[in-house]
């Protein structure tokens, strides 16, 4: 079976190829008669138009190019989604691909991307170095979404990650931890920030901070927990975690669970990012929330103010997160087997 072609349109319908054309583009200068004679012919062929093709011949482009860090992940879909709206409200479609974590592969990514000619690419939280970032700026609109730059051809979108870290340690030394750690996302976009929020909290109320270095994986949280449970004396363990995102605090559960401790019972976790895994009932993790539509939603509409040429200075959006309390914190119990 052959792909159904504009002329084929153009025949079925009984009109030129041009005047296909100006209906697909949704020109005003077609009648109502002809565009409806021209759509129903389109739908009985299954026609869709060749939308490169058509970027490549008007020279201005209706695609966005996203590049995704994981896959995996709930939180980049639950962001796509705000993207994606945005977009389409805008006349715009969306390209995915993915550099899965590796800064080699994100720049292959980002290349290829950017092969497709999109008016503008949205990074989610790449780890790509910021030379290829700045080069790809200069030949289309650039936003990091949960990445810091101070390139002023790049936008970002951010949320406050010291404070969302110092939310969740506020949270459990009220709840009465005193020997708190935390499982940083290592070299990942965001990590930094949720680092230096942790340890400042943690000086701040008198407390030692403990970092043990992960990644933002479910199976960085288990490596963690094991090294952690191997680290410590039963009585000198930890009380509560801080997992860099809630991917990893699915994994540092699972750990926790094999090696025969309870949450929260034994182990109080919070999560970061608020994605819809951490929300599911046998999950029900307490989390640091952040506005995940919300900043898709702002990293399309900085694309759009670039593209129409409305600014040139770059945008800096800083969000303010917020704590979710579900049931994966408590207070310490003496005489948990963690404890004893």
């Amino acid at each position: 079976m052959t792909r159904p072609t504009m002329e084929d349109v153009a025949e079925r319908a009984g009109v030129s190829r041009a005047l296909v054309s100006l209906v697909m583009r949704n020109s005003p200068k077609v009648s109502d008669r002809r565009r409806a004679a021209v759509l129903k012919a389109a739908e009985e062929l299954g026609y869709q138009p060749h939308v490169m093709a058509r970027s490549l011949a008007s020279r201005t482009s209706t695609v966005l190019g996203v590049m995704v860090s994981d896959l995996r992940n709930a939180f980049f879909a639950d962001v796509v989604e705000g993207l994606d709206a945005a977009a389409r409200a805008a006349g715009f479609d969306l390209i995915l691909n993915t550099g899965g974590r590796s800064p080699a592969r994100e720049r292959d990514a980002l290349r290829s991307l950017l092969s497709f000619r999109p008016a503008g690419v949205v990074l989610l939280s790449p780890v790509a170095p910021a030379s290829a970032i700045d080069a790809a700026a200069g030949q289309c609109a650039v936003v990091l979404v949960s990445r810091t730059s101070r390139a002023p051809g790049v936008d970002t979108v951010n949320d406050d990650g010291e404070a969302g870290a110092a939310m969740a340690v506020e949270h459990l030394v009220a709840l009465g931890h005193r020997r708190i750690a935390h499982l940083d996302g290592g070299g990942a976009a965001g990590a930094s920030a949720r680092r230096r929020g942790f340890g400042q909290a943690m000086r701040a109320n008198g407390l030692e901070p403990v970092v043990v270095r992960s990644e933002h994986t479910d199976t960085a949280g288990e490596k963690a927990v094991r090294e952690l449970l191997c680290r410590y004396a039963p009585a000198e363990l930890p009380t509560a975690l801080l997992a860099g995102n809630d991917f990893n605090a699915v994994g540092a559960i699972s750990a926790l669970e094999e090696a025969g401790f309870r949450v929260p019972e034994d182990f109080s976790v919070v999560g970061y990012d608020n994605s819809s895994l951490a929300a599911l009932r046998h999950v029900s993790l307490t989390t640091v929330d952040q506005p995940r539509t919300e900043m898709g939603r702002l990293a399309c509409e900085a694309l759009l103010e670039r593209i129409r040429g409305e600014r040139a200075e770059p945008v800096r959006h800083l969000l303010h997160p917020r704590l979710v309390v579900r049931s994966t914190t408590a207070n310490p119990r003496r005489g948990s087997p963690a404890h004893r």
